[in-house]
């Protein structure tokens, strides 16, 4: 069992994301950096899938009330059980009793803006429409349909189970590195309505630095930059919509649809950030600046493979480690 000593809000339970329930209207939900849960999960030797927890606010605290392996994936946290430091992206044990205290790097600064604490089996809450993601807009999946609060129980379903540990990986941010002239960069595949704006909105999109406003959650990023203008007004019916596509409402000013995003909108849509990079965009801090790199289909396959292939080297790490051979 896993208590929540923490205070701080929108600590999640989720998983890799609720597929197949957009015709009725429910949205994906799921980490904000698949990369990170699924790694944490294979160092485990879980499932691919198995829930975690996301933590996007620090400081945040867990006390294990059994012995329990886990694993710290996606920002770097200061983590510390007890009062010694341990490595991010690495497999570790905890003993009943010990505190698991995430916290930032001192001086504030640290790399990513989500740790994703994932534990022996998976955090154990019911599935709903086939995934144990927390959709807070609809107040459900998860733990009770809600962002974690002082007093929560949580079970790790292979709690006190033999576990290796002592072994980890180099994060993907320094295997997978993706930036144009220093800045942090996604790819984006352009969209229906990207030719009905003007040249110059659209050379300015590319050429220019994007800021992540305060305005941002994990129903979408809102972006600051210049305004992206229309050749013509637009008006459209609402419509089918998904992660990662960025919608320009009437200032301008870009939404890009995360994983709590609604299932439909009206707005225009100009690009799409490619499933191979929504990882990347749900690590960028509040705040920070980002460039945006023009794809193609073929690229973007291409590199949904290159992330495929880099989660089978983590998993034949694991093997050497765990001395467990794939059939």
């Amino acid at each position: 069992m896993i208590e929540i000593l923490s205070s701080a809000a929108l600590a999640t339970v989720q998983d890799l994301g609720r597929t197949g329930s957009l015709r009725w209207g429910v949205g994906t939900s799921g980490a904000m950096d698949n990369l990170a849960l699924a790694a944490g999960n294979l160092l485990l030797g879980n499932a691919l899938g198995a829930a975690a927890i996301e933590v996007p606010v620090f400081p945040f605290k867990v006390r294990f009330d059994e012995d329990c392996a886990f694993a710290l994936t996606g920002a770097d946290c200061a983590a510390k059980l007890d009062e010694q430091p341990l490595l991010p992206w690495w497999v570790h044990q905890a003993r009943a009793g010990q505190v698991l205290t995430l916290g930032l790097p001192q001086g504030g600064a640290q790399r990513g803006s989500r740790a994703v604490l994932c534990v022996a089996g998976g955090i154990d809450v019911p599935e709903v429409l086939g995934s144990r993601s927390t959709q807070l807009r609809g107040a459900f999946g998860g733990h009770e349909g809600r962002a974690l609060r002082r007093g929560d129980v949580l079970r790790a379903a292979d709690a006190g189970n033999a576990c290796r540990t002592g072994f980890g990986l180099v994060p993907p941010a320094l295997a997978l590195p993706l930036e144009r002239d220093g800045v942090a960069a996604v790819r984006v595949l352009p969209a229906a309505e990207y030719l009905a704006f003007e040249p110059t909105s659209r050379e300015a999109f590319w050429a220019g630095e994007w800021k992540i406003t305060s305005q941002s959650d994990r129903y979408g990023y809102r972006l600051d930059g210049e305004a992206l203008r229309p050749i013509a007004p637009m008006e459209l019916r609402s419509h089918g919509i998904v992660p990662g596509v960025i919608q320009v409402p009437h200032n301008g000013q870009p939404i890009i649809q995360m994983r709590d995003a609604q299932p439909s909108g009206g707005y225009p849509k100009f690009g799409t950030v490619i499933e191979a990079d929504m990882w990347r965009l749900g690590q960028a801090p509040i705040g920070s600046r980002m460039r945006f790199i023009e794809t193609t289909w073929d690229e973007a396959l291409t590199a949904l493979d290159e992330v495929r292939a880099w989660l089978d080297k983590v998993a034949r790490v694991v093997e050497l480690h765990r001395g467990t051979p794939r059939v």
